[in-house]
């Protein structure tokens, strides 16, 4: 599809030699003769650039320029004038144009200009594509008050420069956390560096951090820039921090004191402003009763502590979640979309999640994939829960199921099995009222007593 233009000049053959220069190149064009009309088609039909003369009756080209720009400030224009001078250009650079161009126009530069206007519109546009999908994957989804709380502790802390300890079991989402964090802090369009200590051998992390100079140890070919330096001006992330050695824990609490630092094998300071977050799934204090975690660097780290909750005390937000990742894989890897029946959200309700979010995103993918048809009923996701070491718990008890102990000849009688179970404690919760239960189920009365009497549901009214 090619690129529209509108022009936007008092003069008519401007506007004529404009538009057939333009069209030759492929471009679709439109004019208008003044600011009024151009907003007009503005509001109607935005262009992807606007070449607009300054000097119009009615409307000049400066206050269209302006008003276009609160409307959509990411707009292309590029200005055009016959009588201007440096102070003008000077105005319509700082009210957002892209470029200015002096009258009388020139063939090749006209369309030069355009193709490198439209180029760069392209280019923004892919931007902000990306950082909408960047935003999108990393972010916080749910309403339950643990969530809630979790928010308001990130909108707290974001806008400060103060460091931030971030604790939680494995799978939480503690980067997510980390990247809201850094998302709501005047660092936000500098760089987001993430390091996972845990995961980098204690003999590269000095280097992974703080980078290395050429012919520094065997191996190193090149200078290397580390973490710390391309974290400058933004968020250096250290996630599984309680895994990382004394001996790098020290040059850690060294470069955080004093935001310098040298190199592996270098003698300059190399000075970085960088605001450091990090995470650990471990209690660090009891690592530091074992003299596993320096204390000093705890201190220095644990400015504003942040707990994220595990996914079995926020059980509310699995319909948004699971919603969530059946998008997210959608998107990212073409599966086709799938619908979660009722009872199978109550499955997922129900289990205690020791993987958190990260667990119930592997299952979701796995579902995805592996059920045929449009629709994953509760058989399937309690058959693809079977074997975890915490089992399904039927809300407000936290006995486990013994459904998930057992061992069934087909997907029909797990999904029999369940239903039983199922049906049984809705009875119990509504004291075996058939009307009020069949309502909860959202089925006729007539399919639940067929359902009872098929799967020999047992009817004891409480006395």
């Amino acid at each position: 599809m090619s690129a529209s233009i509108l022009v936007v000049d008092d003069e008519e053959a401007i506007r004529t030699s404009l538009r057939s220069i333009l069209e030759d190149e492929g471009y679709e064009v439109s004019v208008a003769a003044n600011g009024v009309e151009a907003l007009k088609i503005y509001g109607t039909d935005p262009p992807d650039l606007m070449i607009l003369d300054i000097w119009m009756p009615e409307m000049d080209g400066l206050e269209t320029l302006r008003r276009v720009k609160e409307f959509v400030p990411a707009t292309q224009i590029m200005m055009i004038s016959g009588h201007g001078s440096i102070e003008t250009a000077v105005k319509a650079i700082k009210l957002g144009a892209y470029d200015y161009i002096e009258k009388p126009l020139s063939l090749e530069n006209v369309t030069f200009r355009v193709k490198q206007a439209l180029e760069q519109f392209r280019l923004a546009q892919e931007n902000r594509s990306l950082r909408t999908k960047v935003q999108q994957k990393f972010e916080l989804v749910g309403q339950s008050p643990a969530m809630q709380r979790l928010r308001e502790l990130i909108e707290t802390a974001g806008p400060t420069n103060s460091r931030v300890l971030i604790g939680g079991e494995n799978g939480t989402g503690k980067e997510l956390v980390a990247r809201a964090i850094h998302s709501h802090s005047t660092r936000s369009d500098h760089p987001f560096v993430a390091v996972n200590c845990a995961a980098i051998p204690e003999t590269l992390i000095e280097s992974e951090l703080f980078g290395h100079e050429k012919g520094s140890f065997t191996g190193a070919t090149s200078m290397k820039r580390g973490q710390f330096e391309q974290a400058d001006g933004g968020t250096l992330f250290l996630d599984e921090i309680g895994d990382m050695s004394l001996s790098t824990q020290a040059k850690v609490l060294r470069a955080l004191q004093e935001q310098q630092f040298t190199r592996v094998g270098g003698t300059k300071l190399m000075k970085v402003d960088v605001r450091v977050l990090a995470a650990s799934n471990k209690e660090l204090e009891k690592e530091i009763g074992k003299g596993h975690f320096r204390e000093d660097l705890y201190y220095r780290l644990n400015v504003v502590p942040i707990v994220v909750p595990p996914l079995r005390e926020r059980q509310e937000d699995i319909p948004a979640l699971v919603r969530h990742f059946m998008k997210t894989h959608v998107e990212e890897q073409g599966l086709r979309i799938k619908e979660v029946s009722p009872e199978a959200m109550a499955v997922f309700q129900q289990y205690e999640w020791p993987g958190n979010i990260r667990e119930l995103r592997n299952l979701i993918e796995r579902l995805m994939i592996m059920v045929p048809g449009f629709v994953i009923d509760a058989s399937q996701a309690t058959l693809s829960l079977q074997g975890r070491t915490v089992g399904v718990v039927p809300v407000g008890n936290h006995a486990a199921n013994p459904l998930l102990s057992k061992s069934y000849d087909s997907l029909r009688d797990a999904r029999n099995a369940f239903e039983k179970e199922y049906i049984s404690r809705k009875l119990r919760e509504h004291h075996w009222n058939i009307s009020r239960t069949a309502d909860d189920l959202k089925i006729e009365r007539s399919h639940l007593h067929r359902k009872i009497k098929l799967l020999d549901v047992e009817m004891r009214p409480e006395s």
